[in-house]
């Protein structure tokens, strides 16, 4: 599996971030963002999700034909090796002498928000950032039905949810679903929307909102600085 790994240049050690792209993999949006959060003193890994299915270092363009593209790659994915993936980044990170283990966190996009989601199910996981999840409600991810919202319990850190109000993926009832059972679980969390829509933290498409990206990344890294200095 590769990963792209991001890291701020003084020499120290740092907490590390399991972060998740969207369907189109590790294009320049997505390694900008994960280049931006490791600017705030973060060792960043993000693994090329459809790994199983693309070679190596693809990047789906995200136009109609790469948006299906990646849904099928999404679609023919086994939910558990989403799940081991995830693992295997984590052991990574507390593998490098640059990172804090004790202060391991995640955060992803779109699918990648609901892949955040679930890696907050282990148990080193202290800070969760999801960026409009989709399909956690639902259980949409993979192969079968994840059982994302029925797991909601084994969160044992905190989760920061964003969302944006004008994004069909994930509708009104969705947010109150997350909502709901992240208090009936007694999870520390905090969700955000924005009038925004979908995928409005890619600098490269229509939907694209720098004041709305600018004040997530705001909620963002107060969130996994408050968490990571506890």
């Amino acid at each position: 599996m590769r990963v792209y790994v991001a890291a701020p240049k003084p020499s120290g050690v740092y907490p590390g971030i399991v972060f998740y792209s969207d369907i189109y993999q590790l294009g320049g949006p997505i390694i900008r963002l994960a280049n931006y959060l490791a600017g705030y003193g973060y060792v960043v890994a993000a693994p090329e999700i459809f790994h199983r299915i693309e070679p190596i270092g693809e990047v789906i363009e995200p136009d109609d034909l790469g948006r299906m593209r990646g849904n099928d790659d999404a679609r023919q994915t086994a939910i558990k090796n989403y799940d081991s993936d995830g693992r295997a980044v984590i052991d990574f990170l507390k593998s490098e002498s640059s990172v804090a283990t004790d202060k391991i966190g995640t955060l992803g996009f779109c699918i990648g928000g609901h892949l955040a989601f679930r890696t907050a199910f282990e148990s080193e996981i202290k800070a969760s950032v999801c960026c409009y999840p989709t399909g956690v409600p639902s259980g949409k991810l993979g192969q079968g039905v994840a059982d994302t919202i029925q797991r909601v319990a084994e969160i044992k850190g905190e989760m920061l949810i964003v969302f944006g109000t004008l994004d069909r993926h994930t509708p009104e009832n969705d947010r109150l679903t997350v909502k709901n059972e992240l208090e009936k679980a007694n999870i520390p969390h905090k969700i955000v929307t924005y009038e925004a829509e979908h995928t409005f933290m890619r600098d490269d498409g229509y939907r694209y909102d720098s004041v709305v990206t600018t004040a997530a990344w705001s909620e963002i890294t107060a969130f996994l600085e408050r968490v990571f200095a506890s």
